[in-house]
């Protein structure tokens, strides 16, 4: 017993010794690039955007805290908003994909401990008999046995052997492999950790998306509905001339198409509006059934979203913090590779208790134990070892390349929606003008019509003109609130990388699942 003690002991202090020892390249985030501002300026109204509590590189607090959808100060919006994150099932899905990344790191990080094993038995052995030799019968403590044997000779003895061991085994983590394994595992769960902040970001912005998109939906039904108002109106003229003598068939004809081709519209319109609703729906969780979205129109420009310097956006992006994370744990999985070219050492030790009888158990005769370290180390595996540091090698060069090519795209996705937002307020204006112009012809075209100066094909020409340029405003500025949360998408929506869980926090004990202790 005092030599196990011994060996122990000295197995111990050569772990300890030996702990900081660890083989492979240590890890540095790789460089990524980033220019010192965007190409596109900040949008005009970005002064309003300060008035209103907005700062250069400082977000508002619902921005900050990630909520970004209240700055768009809808009530429907914001309910909508609030169940993505509880409800929606590709969200849980990656909820579900962490949870399952911390518990790989709790695997991992029980490589670090011994094994410690149990198991008492009972072997009871036979000799002489028919049987011509020793014969056997292994009996398990349920009682199970795995034959049975008939002596037909007095000749014939047995002996029974109960045993109770307790053995453990143990592999110090000399070169380091273990320990990286668990920083491996604990950088995949931070990267899961931004896959699912990435989703909920996602989601919410798609849910935006749609919102705006249905309020556009149910802008332009709303400007269909007066025009189809105006156009009745307008038959109702052209039928008093007909009935009048002052006017043909062809102009009572001309404006009954002209106003069934609108009321035709409006009625596709539902179509659209139908989907948006169904698809808002599923976002949140729910079935389309159970889900009514009321009519509303967008009237004012969207408001304007802090876009910072471009350095910040590597540090304001879910995706760009998982890949990187990714990044990490591809490193860590080269220096694995590397440690299986050193020798492994494992401790095992076994101590219990060894009797004929059960009553023999607890006396100091019974007792066994045995104890011995043992060194293995691969002489010759025909390239195997240095074939697997290759393939982390050129895995970790993939990694930093995606993880680059992550921060390429975010900075691209900026840019667009700058772009989008800039060129898109300047077509709304021009817009403007156009109806401005539209109405007057249309305002003219009526009075020379009531005149009899011209036919009616001129007045449905400016009403066509005019009714173009309304829809073509609306969908305008539709496409300026979706570049909008576009842009606050490709911004991060306010989630910083201070957000994702620290390695100690993802390496906490998982939850234990129902049934499971």
């Amino acid at each position: 017993m005092i030599v196990t003690i011994r060996l122990v002991i000295i197995s111990s202090g050569a772990f300890l010794f030996l702990s900081g020892c660890m083989v492979g390249p240590n890890y540095k985030r790789p460089s990524a690039p980033a220019p010192p501002a965007f190409k596109e300026p900040a949008p005009p109204d970005f002064k309003e955007a300060e008035a209103q509590g907005w700062k250069q590189s400082q977000p508002g607090d619902a921005y900050a805290k990630g909520k970004w959808w209240e700055v768009y100060n809808d009530p429907g919006l914001n309910a909508l908003e609030e169940q993505v994150s509880i409800s929606n099932q590709s969200v849980l899905q990656y909820e579900a994909l962490y949870r399952e990344a911390k518990a790989v790191i709790a695997q991992a990080r029980s490589a670090l401990f011994p094994t410690v094993g149990f198991g008492p038995g009972i072997t009871v052995t036979g000799t002489g008999g028919a049987l011509g030799g020793g014969a056997g019968i292994a009996a398990q403590p349920g009682g199970a046995s795995t034959g049975t044997v008939v002596s037909t000779s007095s000749s014939a003895s047995t002996r029974s052997i109960y045993t109770l061991p307790f053995s453990a085994s143990w592999e110090p983590d000399i070169w380091g492999n273990l320990r990286r394994a668990v920083t491996s595992a604990s950088a995949n769960a931070q990267a899961t950790a931004g896959d699912l902040e990435n989703a909920k970001l996602l989601y919410q912005s798609e849910l935006a998306q749609d919102y705006f998109a249905l309020c556009g939906n149910d802008q332009e039904a709303a400007l269909l509905t007066r025009t189809d108002a105006s156009y009745k109106e307008y038959l109702t003229l052209t039928q008093n001339r007909f009935n009048g003598g002052v006017a043909s068939d062809l102009d009572v004809a001309q404006a009954e198409s002209q106003l069934y081709g609108v009321e035709s519209q409006l009625i596709d319109l539902g179509v659209q509006r139908a989907q948006y609703e169904h698809a808002i729906a599923v976002l949140t969780g729910k079935p389309p059934s159970e889900v009514g979205i009321p009519v509303k129109t967008l009237s004012t420009a969207p408001p304007a979203v802090p876009v910072g310097v471009p350095s910040e956006l590597l540090e304001r992006r879910p995706d760009i913090a998982a890949s990187e994370r990714r990044v990490a744990a591809a490193n860590e999985q080269i220096g694995i590779a590397i440690a299986a070219f050193y020798p492994s050492l494992t401790l095992n030790a076994s101590i219990g208790l060894e009797a004929s009888r059960l009553a023999k158990w607890f006396t100091w005769p019974a007792r066994v134990w045995s104890v011995g370290p043992t060194l293995a180390e691969t002489l010759f595996d025909a390239g195997r070892r240095r074939a697997i540091v290759a393939e982390d090698q050129a895995a970790y060069d993939a990694t930093v390349a995606a993880y680059r090519q992550t921060v390429l795209t975010a900075f691209q996705q900026v840019e667009d929606n700058l772009a989008a937002l800039r060129i898109l307020e300047n077509e709304n204006a021009k817009e403007e003008q156009t109806i401005q112009a539209a109405n007057r012809a249309v305002t003219v075209s009526t009075a020379q019509y009531t005149a009899g100066t011209v036919n009616y094909l001129t007045v449905i020409t400016a009403q066509a003109t005019l009714l173009n340029a309304q829809v073509s405003d609306v969908t305008l500025l539709t496409r300026r609130y979706v570049a909008s949360v576009m842009l606050v998408q490709a911004l991060g929506g306010g989630w910083n990388s201070s957000k994702l869980p620290s390695a100690e926090s993802v390496a906490a004990a998982p939850r234990s699942t129902a049934g499971i202790k």
